[in-house]
């Protein structure tokens, strides 16, 4: 436990800070997994209309620093290509 009140203050920011993130990083996971789940269902058009949301939070997500910009990018990457090969099959 800390005993300094700047080190109290920030233990108390840290937990805020850890609970906002981890929420963020949940719904990126299921936003991402709803995304591969209408790509293996073969739903091509709510897989395209998802994706542009899952983008966008995860290109929020890097800005903020929830997640680093390269992996936010990878991700979105990742998913779009999953979409792709979907689409010429």
């Amino acid at each position: 436990m800390p005993n300094i009140k700047s080190a109290k203050k920030r233990m108390k920011q840290a937990k805020v800070r850890q609970a906002r993130n981890r929420s963020i990083k949940g719904e990126l996971r299921t936003l991402s997994r709803q995304v591969l789940e209408s790509v293996s269902a073969g739903n091509i058009d709510e897989a395209e209309t998802r994706l542009k949301v899952v983008s966008k939070r995860l290109n929020q997500a890097g800005s903020k620093s929830v997640l680093h910009k390269n992996a936010a990018g990878r991700r979105t990457s990742r998913l779009s290509h999953a979409i792709k090969t979907a689409k010429q099959k």
